[in-house]
């Protein structure tokens, strides 16, 4: 069990310093986040009129929109390094090495996660200097990155199987599109009660809002609602779903 774990992290030491290395996943996964939560509150953030929101605290509303955006963006990075390694052949080298096949795809999972934690980090400072206050307890915060943490690995196996599904670099992040609509369609900006009925119907029924209020919630210090247990539940079904057709692809590479 040491040495399994020992590959992991030797493993997922490669795909840091991949993703350091890279410019463009720096911009991507860092920098456009940052630039969508400015480009809400300096130039939406004033004119959205939110009922009990004032224009100064907008970017407290967006915040926990603006961090599932940044592990959704970080997740099509994701999808791209494990069909880089299967496209170009370092699946059947890693094969050949005496290390748990397995330990292969999470050397990618856990490089995912602790890359997208760092994004969410590099997040959350730009909005406290921009004005970010939350009210949440110690206890609060230790639930935030829970919920942040397990969210990660959700959309990590679920770029899994896309990546290794792609036959080239441009497929395997498109399904990160996906995510961003969701959560465009979602409370992540504004209230679901001002849309329409129908776009409205499908964003209460989507995973994102659910989670998103949860966040919110312990942001602002709020007693917990059945949005944590649907939360709960959508990730837990969609990470339990993830892993077994990532698993059942991977042996098939």
């Amino acid at each position: 069990m040491k040495e399994y774990f020992n590959d992991i992290f030797a493993l997922s030491g490669r795909i840091i310093k991949h993703n350091l290395r890279s410019v463009d996943t720096m911009i991507t996964v860092v920098i456009m986040p940052i630039m969508i939560m400015l480009g809400m509150v300096y130039i939406f953030g004033g004119s959205i009129q939110l009922q009990g929101v004032q224009s100064q605290d907008y970017v407290d509303y967006i915040m926990p929109g603006i961090l599932l955006i940044t592990i959704a963006s970080s997740s099509a990075y994701t999808s791209l390094r494990i069909n880089l390694d299967k496209t170009r052949g370092m699946f059947e080298r890693f094969k050949s090495m005496p290390i748990a096949k397995s330990a292969v795809l999470g050397g990618h999972v856990v490089a995912s996660v602790i890359f997208m934690l760092i994004s969410c980090a590099a997040v959350l400072l730009v909005g406290l200097l921009i004005g970010f206050r939350s009210d949440a307890s110690f206890l609060e915060w230790l639930m935030i990155i829970l919920f942040l943490v397990l969210f990660a690995f959700m959309l990590t196996w679920l770029s899994v199987p896309f990546g290794l599904m792609a036959g080239g670099v441009e497929g395997a992040s498109a399904f990160s599109y996906v995510i961003l609509l969701l959560m465009f369609v979602s409370s992540a900006f504004v209230p679901v009660e001002g849309m329409s009925k129908i776009v409205r119907i499908f964003a209460e029924n989507q995973p994102m809002t659910p989670i998103i209020q949860t966040l919110r919630n312990l942001f602002n210090a709020q007693p917990l609602t059945s949005d944590a247990w649907v939360s709960l539940i959508w990730i837990a079904a969609i990470l339990i779903i993830s892993y077994i057709a990532g698993m059942k692809v991977y042996r098939k590479v």
